[in-house]
């Protein structure tokens, strides 16, 4: 036992003496890791300036998800999402991840195909490396891109493009129809003691684009919701995963409900949400506001996860009772080779009781947490991506 312990100590010192050489490596080339900390993380949300990108965050991102029906009665779910991470502070086992990139900007979209039970999805990464498609967010208006991939907001529109290969694109204007939610207090949305991001949304946006599937395009109209969250707060045991909604109701009204969960599965008491009536007045949810309670699961057939599938929510302080059952069961995205994780988001149906009367409805889910692989990172899969995708996109069967 002593020779063992003895070899575990010493495996440790060339861990850390490793550690020491690329953290030194690390200053010399690029000098000093930031903080990111500058005494302003608890500041109230300013809005337009923080649709914009940020020097002072390490992460952000722009969140939109939504439900659309073409001209010929196509209906889909889509997801649209870009994320910018500073990486002063992030490492991979011994290396410094600002060695390799810093800033590093990600994308994920989807498309969950109703009339095809179909989910199909891309997700992009990019460092402004040598073989990186050119990234960008702006801090000085809104504008995003990593490739062919964009958002911006141009005269109160927010205007995306994505794709998913090359007979599959999707671009659309979005129009604020009620006004911006502050989420928690004054945008600062607390996930922990003393640990906060600023966080803001569109709850309610008229959709107006063009679909392209197999080559043909399609036009289509419908409703989306958009998220923007940023800052530096720290990952605790009370955040190890979480179940996040945003839901429409047909009579004009939105809620907005997450549980955070620890690594037990316990809810944790800073779970929050927001409810936003007909006329857009919105008025913060405590975790006691609410409950949400899986009725279902689904175990996913590739990564093995089971996601809760079919939920109950109640919200009685608003008379609400509702259903939300997913559109496709297989929502799973594995977006191991960039954001490092494997979640399910997906396009639901919402059906229930508002104040006794009949409601229904469209809503997002997303689930993460249940699998685990991130707490594993694989720096290869990061750098070089999924090994199933790259061999599918040289057409080999996988």
């Amino acid at each position: 036992m002593n020779g063992l312990n003895s070899t575990f100590s010493i495996l440790d010192d060339i861990q850390r003496h490793a550690a020491g050489v690329f953290d030194s490596l690390a200053e010399q080339m690029l000098g000093k890791p930031h903080t990111l900390r500058d005494g302003t993380e608890h500041d109230a949300v300013e809005l337009p300036r923080d649709l914009a990108a940020h020097d002072n965050v390490q992460t952000e991102w722009w969140y939109y998800t939504g439900h659309g029906k073409t001209d010929s009665g196509r209906e889909f779910g889509f997801e649209w999402v870009f994320f910018k991470r500073r990486t002063d502070l992030d490492r991979f086992a011994v290396v410094p991840l600002r060695l390799i990139g810093n800033p590093f900007y990600f994308a994920h979209f989807a498309i969950s195909d109703i009339r095809e039970s179909r989910f199909t999805y891309s997700h992009r990464k990019s460092a402004n490396g040598p073989l990186d498609a050119p990234a960008s967010a702006s801090k000085a208006r809104y504008y995003l891109n990593i490739g062919d991939w964009t958002a911006r907001e141009s005269h109160g529109l927010h205007m995306l493009r994505a794709s998913l290969d090359t007979s599959t694109t999707f671009e659309v204007a979005l129009k604020p129809t009620k006004p911006v939610v502050l989420n928690g207090f004054d945008g600062v949305s607390f996930k922990d003691e003393g640990e906060a991001s600023r966080y803001f949304a569109y709850t309610r946006m008229d959709a107006d684009g063009h679909l392209v599937i197999d080559g043909k395009p399609e036009h289509f109209t419908g409703s989306a919701w958009m998220d923007r969250e940023f800052g530096t707060w720290a990952p605790t045991e009370n955040q190890k995963g979480w179940d996040w909604f945003s839901i429409q109701l047909d009579n004009n009204c939105e809620l907005m409900c997450y549980q955070l969960r620890d690594s037990q599965g316990n809810v944790s008491s800073y779970s929050s949400g927001t409810y936003v009536d007909e006329v857009g007045n919105a008025t913060r949810l405590s975790s006691d506001d609410f409950s949400i309670r899986p009725v279902g699961v689904w175990k996913s057939p590739v990564s093995g996860a089971e996601y809760p599938s079919v939920w109950k929510i109640e919200v009685p302080k608003f008379g609400l009772d509702l259903r939300v059952v997913p559109v496709i069961e297989d929502q799973e995205l594995d977006t191991r080779g960039t954001t490092m994780i494997v979640y399910w988001e997906g396009a639901c149906q919402v059906s229930g009781f508002s104040n006794g009367n009949n409601i229904s409805g469209k809503a997002y889910v997303e689930l993460v947490g249940y699998d685990r692989s991130h707490e594993s990172p694989n720096l290869a899969y990061f750098l070089l991506g999924n090994p199933n995708e790259i061999l599918g996109k040289l057409g080999f069967k996988q």
